[in-house]
């Protein structure tokens, strides 16, 4: 009976032990409160430091008290080698009445400890009916005052005014230059006629101004004779425009066959003698001189590829400094766009951020 007695003792008193190395306690930071105001619960646990603790993730409050979160506290040592651990819930309620909180259990190694017993007072405001005068109804809306320095709006809106004034001025330039008669420049390709194309291209003409049959020959053969001395200027070499025609029928002598001169020759006496004498001719025989003509150039004619070569056009100084003037009204009208559309995104994603 001894033996057993001591060692109920022992553990009795070891139990004992164990009991008083953990405390675990609970507060309120307000017992009174608000309908719709918040308090905190604390409970903290005290135990060896090395001990397990572990707070009710929810606690057991009665109808009408709500918890809105917990907030971890840090561990502080105390005497004795101990150490606090604590935690605060966040508590409301929207009911006016008075809240016995049941205590709340904390677990230290595996083993359940309760804190005490708290109890909370929720009072409403008291609102006296019968004076409503004295009460108002909700405010309206409030505008902010408005401040350049501190507002964010101030940058996108100063981007803005910049870009009305550079579009007002891309308008007055794209104005200008569109109202300015362009100088453009063309390069044009001119097809090489060989003497006799052109020689017959004349006479054609000629014959479809009906000239073989008209009553003035001095004009038709003022203008055959013409298209004939061209011909042989470009094809011989010579200034037939300026020469005779002896002088001609001379220098034609070293090249050209008898026969064709002949009829040329026949053919200039007669338009010499209706240009200076009033030579009267029949229409058989401008016939026959236009068929001669022909003939003499068809006889001479040399056959050569035709070639075409690129006529530049030549500007005058005043053409030149145009072109100047619009090449740089150009490039600033690029410029200023581009600036235009650099300007846009910045604004663009500054508005886009601040809302």
């Amino acid at each position: 009976m001894k033996k057993v007695l001591i060692i109920f003792l022992v553990s009795y008193l070891s139990s004992l032990s164990s009991l008083a190395q953990v405390k675990v306690e609970s507060s309120l930071s307000s017992v009174e409160m608000l309908v719709g105001q918040q308090v905190e619960l604390s409970v903290s646990a005290t135990t060896d430091e090395n001990a397990n603790v572990v707070f009710p993730k929810e606690a057991l409050l009665p109808e009408g008290i709500e918890v809105l979160g917990f907030v971890e506290v840090p561990d502080e040592k105390v005497d004795g080698g101990q150490v606090r651990h604590r935690r605060n819930y966040v508590l409301t309620s929207f009911q006016d009445t008075l809240y016995y909180l049941p205590p709340f259990t904390v677990k230290v190694d595996g083993k359940d400890y309760a804190a005490n017993q708290l109890a909370l007072k929720v009072l409403t405001v008291d609102v006296d009916t019968t004076n409503y005068e004295q009460y108002f109804g909700p405010k309206d809306v409030q505008d902010n005052p408005f401040d350049w320095e501190l507002d964010d709006w101030a940058l996108p809106f100063w981007l803005s005014v910049l870009l009305l004034v550079l579009l007002a001025v891309l308008y007055y330039l794209y104005i200008r230059l569109r109202d300015n008669k362009p100088v453009i420049a063309h390069i044009r390709i001119v097809k090489r006629l060989l003497p006799h194309q052109k020689a017959m291209k004349a006479i054609e003409e000629i014959k479809a101004d009906k000239m073989v049959a008209s009553e003035d020959p001095k004009e038709y053969y003022t203008r055959l004779t013409d298209t004939l001395r061209k011909y042989i200027e470009e094809r011989y070499g010579f200034n037939a425009m300026e020469m005779t025609s002896s002088e001609i029928i001379d220098q034609l002598m070293k090249n050209a066959d008898q026969e064709s001169l002949a009829e040329l020759r026949q053919l200039f006496l007669t338009a010499d003698l209706v240009k200076f004498a009033k030579y009267s001719t029949l229409i058989n025989e401008n016939d026959a001189n236009l068929v001669s003509a022909v003939d003499f150039i068809n006889k001479t004619k040399i056959e050569q590829p035709v070639s075409q070569e690129p006529v530049k056009p030549q500007y005058t100084q005043e053409e030149q400094e145009t072109r100047k003037r619009r090449l740089v009204l150009k490039t600033t009208i690029a410029v200023i766009a581009a600036g235009c559309v650099v300007i846009f995104g910045a604004i663009a994603y500054y508005i886009y951020e601040l809302l």
